[in-house]
């Protein structure tokens, strides 16, 4: 699975020539699941670009109630109306640049599987965290509370894991680094649900990832795909990764 995160960059018509370039690029990839989180602002037109198509439309963030007096936010119905199919939630932007906390993720992840949209749950340590020997035991808390007496029979919950440090920095995460905590994530898992649950979930990587590195993470046995952020930015660029090739 290849999700890119467009964050707040785009407009109406910047999406729409994008979408024009990317589409004929990766037509043939139908063995992958491949997702586009624009701007709330693009989602309508773009659900209508999508449609037909093998490019799935996404969100990249989402309030846990269905509708009420919440001035500015956007309800998983919304999302359902407008042809999303998936949100990401628990961004580590949204974590530390707005102070969403892992209360309002788990009220988020429910609210979304409820509506069958399929969350794309993100979790990651700080680099002060990793430094100081917290980074397995910072996951295991976001993981423990944001999943957080969830319906793992709902509908196909994706992890993500993002070490902040290596966000949008020029600093990769090793695929060694990556394998490390995607494995422990997906032997918590295991722990606090069940074996099979943690054998089937797809646990993507995020963290600067490029056409130049994406085969490398995406051998190592534990990571499923990857969640891009400015790389996915570039027609020609997220094309390039989203066609990876495990052999090279």
């Amino acid at each position: 699975m290849l999700a890119g995160n467009w964050k707040m960059h785009k407009t109406i018509a910047e999406g729409k020539q994008f979408i024009n370039e990317f589409l004929p690029l990766v037509t043939n990839e139908t063995t992958k699941d491949i997702v586009l989180c624009p701007t709330f602002t693009s989602l309508h037109v773009l659900s209508n670009e999508l449609k037909g198509t093998n490019v799935e439309l996404g969100a990249q963030n989402v309030f846990w109630e269905e509708k009420g007096a919440y001035t500015g936010e956007i309800s998983p119905v919304m999302l359902k109306d407008v042809g999303c199919n998936w949100v990401i939630i628990g961004h580590s932007e949204r974590r530390t640049v707005l102070a969403e906390n892992d209360l309002t993720i788990n009220r988020k992840l429910k609210a979304a599987l409820d509506t069958e949209l399929i969350p794309i749950f993100c979790v990651g340590e700080t680099l002060q965290e990793r430094e100081n020997n917290r980074a397995l035991e910072v996951v295991k808390e976001q993981l423990t509370n944001g999943l957080k007496d969830l319906d793992i029979k709902q509908n196909g919950i994706v992890i993500a894991y993002e070490p902040v440090w290596a966000i949008g920095t020029g600093i990769n995460a090793s695929c060694t680094d990556a394998q490390e905590m995607i494995g422990y994530i997906r032997e918590y898992l295991g722990k606090i649900f069940n074996e099979d649950f943690a054998k089937t979930i797809r646990i993507l990587y995020g963290g600067s990832v490029k056409p130049e590195n994406i085969a490398e993470f995406m051998n190592k046995e534990d990571i499923d795909g990857a969640l891009v952020g400015g790389a996915s930015l570039t027609p020609d660029t997220f094309a390039d990764i989203v066609r990876f090739d495990k052999n090279v």
